[in-house]
C-alpha cells in the first residue's frame, strides 16, 4: 500500500485509560496516609541498615585491638556517625531520591532514565547492570550475617546453647526461604510495628549506655574521626572497610522509593531510624569507654540481663525482616532485568492483589537459599562473614555516584564545576570505602565478587544472544506488497477468523507469518501483527500502550509497549484495539508464536561457539513466551524453526 494511502497509526484510548498507579499510590490507598506509609517503610526499607548495630561496632573495634584506647573508640564512633550522615542522609535521602524514573529508584531505574537520553550509551548500561549484579552478590550475605548476629546473642544469655547457634541460624534461614512461595502480604502487615519496636528498643538501650559515659557525645565532632583516620596509618585504612558496614542497607532506600514514595522514606529516616542508630552506636561506644569487654557482642552488652532473651528474640525477628527485604528486592530487580531484556524469562508469581511489588521468583529464591546457607555454614560466625561483607555494596555505591553525576548534568542541568564538586566529594568517600573493602578479598571478599561476576555474565550472554537472534530473524522479513502478491499468485485461501502473529520485527511481514503460510497453505481473513517491547520507563500510560495501523485490507500491524514494572497483557490490549475500531474477531482468535531453536552458524561469522552454547542452554530453560505474555494456552499455535547465530 502506498504511504499516502496507508492509514496513520491509531493509539488505543479507551475511556478508562489512565496511567497505572505506582506502587507508592497502591500502598497509600491500602494504608491510608503518609504516616502509615512511613511505618510500613520501616519494615521493608530499613531492615538491613536498621540491624547493622548488631555487628558493625563490634567488627570495627576488633580491628583496633583487644583493649581499644578511648581515642580509638571516639574516633571510630565519629567515623560511623558521619558515614551515616554523608552516605545515607546526603547522598541517598537528599540527592539520589530527588532523581527518579517515573517514581522508581535504584541503580537499574537510574540507568534506564539516563539511557533514554541517547539510543546507544553502552558505558551507562554496563555501569548500571554491573551495579545491579553486585547487589545480588552482597544480597546473599545479608541474610546470613544478620540472622547469625542475632542468634549469637544466645552466647551471652545462655552460653550452654553455643553449639546450637549455627544450626538454629540455618533452620531460621531455611524456613524464611521456604515461606517465600506463600507471599508476604499477611506477615508484611506486622513488619512495620515490629521494626518500630526494634528502633525504639535500640534507641532506649543507647540512651542507657550514654548515661554511663556521657562524654561519648563529643564524637559528633568530625575532627575525632578525621584525627583517628589520619593518625593510625594502614590500621585506620582497614577500619574504614568495617565502618562501611553501618550503611550497607542505604542502597535499599533508593531502590524501594517506588514502593512508598520519597516523602515517607525521608520521614521515617529522619524521625526514627537515623536518631535510633546514632543513639545505639553512641551507647555501645559509651559502655566500652566505661570498661565493657569487647570480646563478645557489644550490642547485647547494652541490655540488662533480665531483658536479654526478649532482646535476642526481637533481634532475630528484625533480622528476618531485614532478610525478607533483601529477598523481595532481589525478586523486584530480577523482574526489571527480565523486562529490560537482560535476563532469561523466569516464572514470576504475583503473591498479592494489593501490591504489584509483592512477587515470587522461584529460581532466584532457591538459588539465594543455597548460597546463603552455604555462606552461613562455611563462614560459621558473623565476625567471619563481616570480613567478606560490604565490598560489593561499596562498589555499587561508587557506580551510583557516577550515574548521579551524569544525572546532575543532564537532568538537573548543573554546570560542570558544581556537579563535579558535589559528585566528586561523594566519589572520594565512596572510593575510600571501596579501596578499604578491597583488602577483604583474600578473607572472603571474593565470594560476592564471584557471585556478581556470574550474574553479570548471565546478563551479558543473554543480551548478546537475544540481539543476535533478532538480527537473524530480521533477515527473513518480506515486504507486505510482495507477500500479498505471492499468496494471490499461489491461490492461498483466506479462512474465517483472526490470527495474531507475535513478532520481534517492527516492519513488513514477520517470518512466523511467512512460515505459517508456507506450511499450512492458508491464511486467516483478519491478521493482526503485533510486536511487544519494553520501554526504559517503569510505567507506560494505558493510552500509549498500544498503537496500530491497517497496512493492507484485513491486515493490521500493532506495537504494544509496557514499562519495566508492568506485566504484558496481550488479550487486554487486543480488546482495546477492537474497541478503538480494529475489526478483529475476539471470539474467533488464535495466536501464532515463533519458537527459535538456536544453532551455531557454519560460516564462522556468528557468536563464539561457547557463547552460543550458553545462550542456547538459557533459552531452552527460560519461561515460554506464551506463559510470559499471559496468552491463553488453548489458543496458541507454536511454529518452531532453527536460527543460526
Amino acid at each position: 500500500m502506498p504511504d499516502a494511502e496507508r492509514p496513520k497509526p491509531v493509539p488505543c484510548e479507551p475511556q478508562s485509560a489512565v496511567k497505572p498507579p505506582s506502587a507508592a499510590a497502591t500502598h497509600r490507598r491500602a494504608l491510608g496516609g503518609g504516616a502509615l506509609l512511613g511505618l510500613s517503610a520501616l519494615g521493608i526499607v530499613f531492615g538491613d541498615i536498621g540491624t547493622s548495630p548488631l555487628y558493625t561496632l563490634k567488627t570495627v573495634l576488633n580491628l583496633t585491638g583487644d583493649h581499644p584506647a578511648p581515642a580509638a573508640v571516639l574516633g571510630v564512633l565519629s567515623l560511623i556517625l558521619w558515614t551515616l550522615v554523608v552516605i545515607t542522609t546526603v547522598k541517598y535521602v537528599i540527592i539520589a531520591m530527588s532523581i527518579d524514573n517515573d517514581g522508581e529508584g535504584g541503580i537499574l531505574a537510574l540507568m534506564s532514565l539516563l539511557a533514554l537520553k541517547k539510543h546507544r550509551r553502552p558505558a551507562i548500561v554496563a555501569v548500571g547492570l554491573f551495579g545491579a549484579a553486585l547487589i545480588y552478590g552482597d544480597g546473599a550475605i545479608t541474610p546470613a550475617i544478620s540472622v547469625l548476629s542475632a542468634v549469637e546473642g544466645l552466647d551471652i544469655a545462655l552460653p550452654a546453647l553455643h553449639p546450637y547457634i549455627l544450626p538454629a541460624a540455618a533452620v531460621i534461614l531455611i524456613a524464611l526461604f521456604a515461606l517465600q512461595p506463600t507471599g508476604t502480604s499477611s506477615i508484611g502487615r506486622a513488619f512495620g510495628p515490629i521494626m518500630m519496636l526494634w528502633f525504639l528498643s535500640i534507641a532506649a538501650l543507647g540512651v542507657w549506655g550514654i548515661a554511663q559515659h556521657p562524654a561519648v557525645l563529643v564524637a559528633v565532632n568530625p575532627l575525632y574521626g578525621l584525627r583517628y583516620l589520619f593518625s593510625h596509618g594502614y590500621a585506620s585504612f582497614l577500619v574504614l572497610g568495617a565502618v562501611f558496614l553501618c550503611v550497607t542497607g542505604a542502597e535499599a532506600l533508593y531502590a524501594d522509593m517506588g514502593h512508598f514514595g520519597a516523602r515517607p522514606i525521608r520521614l521515617a529516616w529522619s524521625a526514627i531510624v537515623f536518631p535510633s542508630l546514632v543513639l545505639n552506636y553512641a551507647g555501645q561506644a559509651a559502655i566500652v569507654l566505661a570498661g565493657a569487654s569487647t570480646s563478645d557482642n557489644i550490642f547485647f552488652r547494652l541490655c540488662p540481663p533480665s531483658l536479654l532473651l526478649p532482646l535476642v528474640v526481637l533481634a532475630t525477628l528484625a533480622t528476618i525482616i531485614a532478610s525478607q527485604a533483601i529477598i523481595t528486592g532481589a525478586f523486584s530487580m530480577t523482574r526489571q532485568a527480565i523486562q529490560l531484556g537482560w535476563l532469561p524469562r523466569l516464572r514470576i508469581k504475583q503473591t498479592s492483589e494489593v501490591g504489584y511489588g509483592q512477587i515470587y521468583v522461584g529460581a532466584i529464591n532457591w538459588l539465594l537459599m543455597v548460597v546463603t546457607i552455604a555462606l552461613a555454614v562455611g563462614f560459621g560466625k558473623s565476625d567471619n562473614l563481616a570480613a567478606a561483607y560490604g565490598i560489593a555494596v561499596s562498589l555499587t555505591m561508587l557506580l551510583t555516584t557516577l550515574l548521579l553525576f551524569i544525572a546532575m548534568r543532564e537532568i538537573w542541568h548543573w554546570g560542570l564545576p558544581r556537579a563535579a564538586a558535589v559528585a566528586g566529594a561523594l566519589a572520594v568517600v565512596d572510593a575510600g570505602f571501596v579501596s578499604s573493602n578491597m583488602m577483604k578479598i583474600a578473607n572472603g571478599g571474593y565470594v560476592p565478587l564471584l557471585l556478581a561476576a556470574a550474574v553479570y555474565g548471565v546478563m551479558l550472554v543473554w543480551h548478546l544472544g537475544v540481539a543476535a537472534v533478532a538480527a537473524r530473524v530480521r533477515d527473513y522479513v518480506m515486504p507486505i506488497e510482495a507477500f500479498l502478491a505471492q499468496i494471490a499468485a499461489q491461490g492461498v485461501p483466506r479462512v474465517p477468523g483472526t490470527a495474531v502473529f507475535l513478532t520481534r520485527t517492527d516492519r513488513d511481514v514477520p517470518p512466523v507469518m511467512v512460515w505459517h503460510v508456507r506450511y499450512s497453505r492458508a491464511l486467516h481473513e483478519r491478521i493482526f501483527i503485533l510486536s511487544v517491547a519494553t520501554r526504559l520507563v517503569p510505567y507506560v500510560a494505558a493510552s500509549q500502550r498500544l498503537s496500530f495501523e491497517q497496512i493492507a485490507p484485513g491486515i493490521w500491524r500493532g506495537a504494544a509497549l509496557h514499562g519495566f514494572m508492568q506485566r504484558p497483557d496481550i488479550p487486554g490490549l487486543l480488546a482495546q484495539a477492537h474497541a478503538a475500531g480494529c475489526s478483529i474477531d475476539l471470539d474467533d482468535l488464535i495466536y501464532f508464536v515463533g519458537h527459535e531453536t538456536v544453532v551455531p552458524r557454519r560460516d564462522g561469522k556468528g557468536l563464539p561457539r561457547w557463547l552460543e552454547a550458553m545462550f542456547a542452554f538459557m533459552q531452552r530453560n527460560s519461561l515460554h513466551v506464551t506463559d510470559y505474555l499471559g496468552l491463553p494456552a488453548e489458543s496458541v499455535v507454536e511454529l518452531g524453526r532453527e536460527v543460526a547465530i
